[in-house]
């Protein structure tokens, strides 16, 4: 990594009520967009997200998309950022054409999960938008791509409340860092 892209900082645990104010930073945006005639969230970060966002929007259809990115042991770090997604849930092309769909995750980190998603959706003849809490252009893979919607740029990682009480279990202790 570019050592001026480097994350400045190492963790930012969140509030309920710092989510609240997310949610107040997306939803002018998202309403000036339009309509979206369906949601997909992205598990399992988009959960959350997906539900306070289809409650405030009014959106009635919510379906999930769930994305695996293979972990491939035996290649270096860059080539394991190539290799291609699976699906193991996703939206059938029916439920998708000719619809807005607003696509929700938690954060943009890489980048690789929300483009997926939205790449199948473009395919299955929908109109994609991506919305998330958090952007980090810092960790992003896509000079030219990022979120169309999201309520912050970050340089951290980034712990939300939901996440808070389960513990740290299978966080890298590198990326939490002192704190």
């Amino acid at each position: 990594m570019d050592p001026s892209r480097r994350p400045l900082r190492r963790q930012e645990k969140l509030t309920w009520e710092e989510v609240d104010k997310l949610v107040d930073v997306l939803l002018p945006q998202l309403r000036a967009a339009g309509s979206f005639d369906a949601m997909i969230v992205i598990t399992r970060g988009g959960i959350v997200p997906g539900g306070l966002l289809s409650e405030a929007l009014d959106i009635t259809n919510v379906l999930t998309a769930a994305v695996d990115f293979p972990r491939e042991f035996d290649h270096d770090d860059k080539t394991r950022l190539l290799v291609w997604p699976s699906f193991l849930q996703f939206p059938d092309d029916a439920l998708l054409a000719d619809r807005r769909i607003l696509i929700v995750d938690d954060v943009w980190g890489s980048g690789r999960t929300s483009t997926s998603v939205k790449s199948r959706c473009q395919s299955a003849g929908a109109t994609p938008f991506t919305c998330v809490f958090h952007f980090n252009p810092y960790r992003s893979l896509f000079s030219r791509a990022e979120p169309d919607f999201y309520a912050a740029i970050t340089d951290a990682f980034i712990i939300y409340p939901w996440e808070a009480d389960r513990g740290l279990r299978g966080i890298p202790a590198d990326v939490l860092g002192p704190n």
